[in-house]
């Protein structure tokens, strides 16, 4: 259990600093856009991403985590993978090209059709670059990313800051949005030892689809069902609310998104390794579950209970409607990492299609509870707050078969995590209540976050929780080599 969970976490560690790194700037300079831009310009982008988003998952067709799960892949099945991919990205661009009038005029929106055909260029890059991030999840190569996904914020965020401050409006998106991909493609392209060549084995292209197209399909499913609450506040209200809506969910999401993609990173080939061993799975997925959980669960309680104070200082008055927002996603989002820990436990042990089953129960009750949300409460935070109800649905159902596969049941999840989030909740129940102190937003800030961070380190120290004691055993082991490697130059 030791060797397992000290692997992972440092793995973590080292792709957690990577995603922070480059979510850092990108929060940065969306702050400064969103500063310059209007919520009725954001909610026009989220609305054209959401097709987009749709049209990645059938150009990638679950190839990528097919490529990482499969012990044996050699250059020809990337290079095959990315001919299919191409293919297929060929076939979908020319759909949104010709659907984009259709689209702008269901949503009312006439202004989308140049922009939505341009940002629809995504496609191409984003072939690519699914080949290059499987070869260097297989090889758990993270630093790779980094220079590509740091570079990609940095160069695009300055497009679309300067598009922005051209007075460029919408377009300003589409510019940085565009030029990110083709940055972070680019980069890769000469730090990735990948090798195409014009070379086709469909007899490995099926293998690999025969197990991806499970995931395709449960990728659809989830990205669909997770962009419809956009689909219906677009239809249903006007940009300007699907702006807040989208602002509120973007706060949260970049510090989901940094989480997340180090957990599915590092976990699934570290797993996929271990698939023979039942016993080492279990080792890794637990670690995974209670170590982004501790990390995880104080950051969302304390993003949301600054909410407020935090928007009117960083975007303006002007954003203060996407703050309920912010709350909500907030307690929705932070059991994310425990899902992706447990459904990559399945993909691991190659039951894609355990997870797809899971994925089309979970968005049956999902679109029920959507429906009474919608017609029964008629407001777009109802329809924010299903996902807070239905995340938590989704936790026993996600976590239910791997007490088969790998004797690890719900219960014991239960039991893991419920140190973390009697924590989190505690620091909130202090945090949220000095938000209405008579300062100015900065003073009311500051307090808030030294309050929050020194309540959970005390409290963690005196409950001592598993995942602090494997990090602070990890802090004094680091310091210690630190410390006699220091020694060792002074001799």
């Amino acid at each position: 259990m030791n060797s397992c969970g000290n692997g992972v976490v440092l793995g973590m560690f080292w792709k957690l600093l990577e995603r922070f790194g480059v979510s850092g700037v990108q929060f940065a300079l969306q702050i400064i856009l969103a500063r310059k831009l209007d919520p009725e310009h954001y909610g026009a982008l989220a609305l054209m991403m959401i097709f987009i988003a749709l049209a990645s998952i059938f150009v990638q067709g679950g190839f990528n985590t097919a490529l990482i799960q499969n012990k044996d892949v050699d250059e020809d099945d990337y290079s095959s993978v990315f001919w299919t991919s191409l293919a297929v990205a060929t076939a979908l661009y020319v759909a949104l090209f010709f659907s984009a009038p259709a689209i702008g005029s269901v949503y009312d929106m006439p202004y989308l059709v140049e922009p939505l055909r341009v940002l629809a260029l995504m496609l191409f890059p984003g072939v690519l670059n699914s080949v290059q991030l499987a070869k260097v999840s297989r090889e758990m190569d993270f630093k790779k990313v980094f220079y590509g996904n740091i570079g990609g914020a940095i160069v695009s965020g300055v497009v679309g800051v300067a598009a922005a401050y051209s007075g460029c409006g919408l377009w300003a998106l589409v510019a940085q949005s565009l030029t990110n991909v083709i940055v972070v493609c680019l980069t890769m392209r000469f730090t990735v030892k990948l090798k195409l060549r014009f070379v086709y084995n469909w007899r490995r292209v099926k293998t690999l689809f025969s197990f991806g197209w499970k995931l395709l399909v449960s990728s659809l499913l989830d990205t669909l069902y997770a962009d419809l609450r956009s689909l219906v506040i677009g239809l249903k209200y006007d940009a300007g609310t699907l702006g807040y809506y989208n602002r509120g969910k973007h706060f949260p999401q970049f510090i989901i998104n940094a989480v997340n993609g180090a957990v599915t990173s590092v976990m699934l080939p570290a797993m996929s390794a271990e698939q023979d061993d039942k016993t080492r799975v279990k080792a890794l997925a637990r670690v995974s579950i209670t170590t982004s959980a501790y990390v995880i669960f104080p950051m969302m309680a304390g993003l949301a209970a600054i909410a407020s104070p935090l928007v009117s200082l960083l975007l303006t008055d002007k954003w203060l409607p996407c703050a309920p927002y912010m709350m909500i996603y907030c307690f929705t989002l932070a059991f994310y990492p425990v899902h992706s820990c447990n459904l990559q436990a399945i993909n691991a042990m190659g039951r894609s299609d355990v997870f797809l089953i899971l994925e089309i129960i979970k968005k049956t009750y999902g679109l029920v509870v959507l429906a009474i949300a919608v017609f029964y409460f008629d407001s777009p935070l109802a329809i924010a707050g299903t996902g807070l109800v239905t995340t938590w649905i989704s936790w026993f159902v996600n976590a239910r078969p791997n007490k088969n596969l790998l004797g690890y049941s719900y219960w014991e999840q239960v039991k893991d995590l419920t140190p973390s989030m009697f924590l989190s909740l505690a620091m909130f129940g202090v945090v949220w209540p000095l938000g209405r102190l008579p300062l100015s937003n900065l003073p009311t800030l500051i307090v808030q976050i030294i309050v929050g961070a020194a309540f959970y380190i005390l409290a963690s120290a005196i409950v001592k929780p598993t995942p602090y004691r494997t990090l602070t055993a990890q802090l004094k082991k680091a310091l210690n080599k630190t410390g006699l490697n220091a020694k060792r130059d002074a001799a």
